[in-house]
């Protein structure tokens, strides 16, 4: 299927590791001129020449960026304004999980969770919403956890910031339609950075990557028996991001193997 990327000019935020480094390899493969950002300045370097090497210079601008920073999202905005001149698919890729109960989650905490989890999502929507004006069909992906509707208990503070985000993305696709479209994916368990710090952190160093990887998957009870990888989420976002999920908005596509216990 020709996802209608050919031309587009997408942007990943997070681009410059596991989903949204795959997700950005992914859009350029599909014809997309793709803008990547992320904080840290040589992972940045080492994911726009990974990019570079696969799809040509011309057709992939990184910018070092925290999206929670208001002065360097509108600065990257500007950057890609003169790169482009639009925006047709702003990908929030951004944050991690915070292992915490609720007795042990300070206050201090709860306002970090929350406005990571809220404001990566904000201030690039804020910041590129006139580059969405140039676009005849622009579309949002918001990248969110099974958390938001499948809260831990090990994990409330996240759970509670991740519905926060699914309750933003719902409202979204309500006030920018019918200029634009606003989906969110639901991720389960994949291979990422944090996975692999855990791996690295892991008790029993007898046990391999793989080993480890499969243990967690037993013991998460994932009915496809493994980790998500990262390329698997991309591609379901490269779809619902794409001219070719038109009349699909207000979604929530689930990509967990399979793990969620609810209808």
């Amino acid at each position: 299927m020709d996802l209608g990327f050919s031309g587009k000019v997408a942007v990943v935020t997070g681009g410059t590791s596991g989903i949204g480094l795959a997700t950005a390899s992914v859009l350029l493969a599909e014809g997309a001129d793709v803008a990547i950002c992320g904080r840290n300045a040589e992972r940045l370097a080492n994911a726009h020449q990974h990019l570079v090497e696969q799809h040509g210079n011309t057709r992939v601008l990184a910018c070092r960026c925290d999206v929670l920073d208001a002065a360097e999202i509108n600065g990257f905005a500007a950057e890609l304004n003169t790169w482009r001149g639009r925006v047709d698919l702003l990908v929030n890729n951004a944050g991690q999980g915070r292992l915490s109960t609720f007795a042990d989650t300070t206050d201090d905490a709860w306002r970090t969770e929350l406005d990571l989890k809220i404001m990566s999502q904000v201030r690039p929507i804020r910041a590129f919403r006139t580059l969405f004006d140039m676009s005849d069909a622009p579309a949002i992906i918001i990248v969110n956890s099974l958390l938001a509707l499948q809260p831990e208990p090990h994990m409330v503070c996240t759970s509670a910031a991740r519905a926060a985000v699914q309750n933003l993305a719902k409202s979204l696709s309500i006030e920018l339609a019918p200029q634009g479209r606003v989906n969110s994916i639901l991720i389960g368990l994949v291979d990422s950075g944090q996975w692999q710090r855990r791996f690295e952190q892991r008790q029993d160093t007898d046990q391999t990557r793989a080993q480890w990887f499969a243990a967690l998957a037993r013991s998460k009870n994932i009915p496809l028996q493994r980790v998500g990888e990262p390329a698997e989420v991309a591609k379901a976002i490269a779809f619902l991001g794409s001219p070719a999920a038109s009349y699909i908005t207000g979604s929530a596509l689930e990509i967990s193997g399979g793990i969620s216990r609810f209808i």
